[in-house]
């Protein structure tokens, strides 16, 4: 005897959660725009994309980028979650393949700022300790060992506070967590790092992503971005005696 067929109910999808930022927040994050790249402010403790945890991500916003465009841009690199500053998109596939040579050829310039616990002896130097990844049950993380990848870091020194410095890092390679674990390494770990340093309750990464030269083009000159440092670095900032330059406010 045949059976009767079970009536299944329509598998319901979840409803589609709104973007970490709103259209008029993602789009007043926006440094730069023009027909082949966006350059925005990305927030500290959002990661910029999917991950295996399902958190909101920057990504999620980027549709409300499109000015026109029949689909929404793509990020050209990356930053960790917890660093703030200067992201880069491209618009369309021809400009991310434009933006992934200058990445991968190096021909980029970045600019870092990070406010450091001690004090460095000198005034500027170089890291150029090799870094390693491992992967752990507990996760991954990065060390210096000579079993790693060459890892170049100049830094130099913008202020001093009593117990804190202000550093201006310019990576010459672009390794996972590269100045993280070379401050570290270094003995001057980046404030509110809770990987490779010390961490207190409630306090966010110290570290920024300050500046952006491009070479686009071959006959224009380089498109250079910045920043303005986030609101929770701001005190430490102001006591290694930073002075902003311009009255824009800084984001949170």
């Amino acid at each position: 005897m045949a059976r009767p067929l079970k009536r299944s109910h329509p598998v319901q999808k979840p409803p589609k959660r709104p973007p970490p930022l709103s259209t008029a927040e993602i789009q007043a994050r926006v440094l730069y725009r023009d027909g082949l790249i966006l350059v925005i402010d990305k927030p500290a403790g959002l990661a910029v994309h999917a991950g295996p945890s399902g958190a909101p991500n920057l990504e999620e916003c980027f549709d409300a980028l499109r000015y026109g465009l029949p689909r929404p841009p793509a990020l050209a690199h990356r930053l960790d979650a917890d660093t703030s500053g200067v992201l880069v998109l491209g618009r369309h596939p021809k400009a991310l393949a434009k933006l992934g040579r200058l990445f991968s050829g190096r021909d980029t310039e970045k600019t870092y700022w990070a406010v450091v616990e001690g004090a460095p002896p000198a005034d500027e130097g170089v890291f150029d300790w090799p870094l390693l990844k491992l992967n752990t049950r507990s996760g991954w993380s990065v060390k210096v060992s000579d079993k790693g990848q060459t890892a170049l870091t100049r830094y130099k020194v913008l202020g001093r506070a009593p117990g804190m410095s202000w550093l201006e890092l310019t990576p010459e390679t672009g390794r996972t967590h590269q100045l993280r674990v070379h401050c570290a390494h270094a003995g001057w770990p980046i404030i509110g790092d809770r990987l490779y340093g010390r961490h207190a309750p409630g306090q966010q990464l110290h570290l920024h992503s300050r500046a952006i030269v491009l070479p686009l083009s071959k006959t224009k000159p380089a498109i250079r971005v910045e920043a303005p440092p986030p609101s929770h670095m701001l005190a430490a900032l102001h006591a290694c005696g930073y002075a902003p330059s311009s009255a824009r406010p800084p984001r949170p």
